[in-house]
């Protein structure tokens, strides 16, 4: 269990289309970045040998944002990641057209190992909708959902170009409708508290996801890394929020993943802890299936 913990742990339930595979595979995978901050990555027909026999399904998608490379700013030197340098980030819309041919170049049995996602998408855009559309009627059968894509990520959002991504934000909303109307599984990332907050600081943005997610019942929502991140660290009563999200009728829809190993560093304190939140995961998705 700890093992399948600390990897990526695929939330499976109707609608989301990636727990079908063979029951013979150790586990399924919700969350696989094929492309990097420049749009650089792995090939896919190497990807899909690194699968083997262990790993079943996998959720792939690029990263909707490109780090420009500001020569005024770091020179020579070519930044990778957002990290590098203070340059801002762009939303790359070519990276749907990116993972959707890429994907179209494997075989049928290797293309039904995958569940391509939608993401090059500005979340504060009200079109933002309208090129999800876009995107399924281009590539007709190719993806399964859209993210993951983020609304507050630590020391990302605030480099992104342009107007600044919300919780509340209409043209979220309508991203969401859309997803459920469609049928598309959607991957979010937010995370549960700001970097370093004070002791008081009530975790805003924990309120907002909650009115969030109770706004798109019809929505089949995966919360990446649960909020956790780099120094996004376990909001106060963490694993109780994470029982009582699992166990409210009312989000019946939400699952979560716990990707990323500075995740599995935070609800690793014990191995009690990450038991329980494994526990807790794997309830909602044999209820699911």
């Amino acid at each position: 269990m700890k093992e399948i913990a600390l990897l990526s742990l695929l939330l499976s339930g109707p609608g989301v289309g990636l727990g079908r595979a063979q029951a013979s595979y150790e586990l399924h995978d919700s969350h696989l970045h094929l492309t990097n901050y420049i749009q650089e990555g792995t090939e896919i027909q190497d990807f899909i040998k690194l699968l083997g026999t262990r790993v079943g399904r996998v959720a792939i998608f690029g990263i909707p944002l490109q780090q420009q490379w500001s020569y005024a700013n770091t020179g020579d030197f070519a930044p990778t990641y957002y990290l590098q340098t203070d340059a801002p980030l762009y939303y790359y819309s070519f990276t749907d057209a990116f993972i959707a041919m890429a994907y179209r170049l494997l075989p049928k049995e290797d293309q039904a190992r995958l569940d391509p996602m939608i993401t090059g998408f500005n979340p504060a855009d009200m079109y933002a909708a309208d090129h999800i559309r876009r995107v399924l009627e281009t590539f007709p059968g190719v993806f399964t959902g859209i993210g993951e894509f983020t609304i507050h990520k630590e020391f990302v959002s605030a480099k992104i170009a342009g107007e600044t991504a919300s919780l509340t934000n209409p043209a979220l909303d309508r991203v969401f409708d859309f997803a459920g109307e469609v049928g598309l599984v959607v991957i979010l990332h937010n995370d549960a508290d700001m970097p370093y907050p004070r002791p008081d600081q009530e975790p805003y943005q924990i309120l907002q996801l909650r009115d969030l997610f109770k706004r798109h019942p019809k929505t089949t929502i995966i919360w990446a890394h649960v909020g956790l991140g780099r120094v996004v660290r376990p909001v106060k009563d963490q694993i109780g929020i994470v029982e009582r999200a699992l166990s409210n009728p009312e989000l019946s829809h939400l699952y979560m993943d716990i990707s990323w190993d500075q995740t599995a560093k935070y609800l690793i304190a014990s191995p009690e802890t990450i038991q329980a939140v494994a526990d807790l995961i794997n309830r909602r998705s044999r209820r699911s299936t």
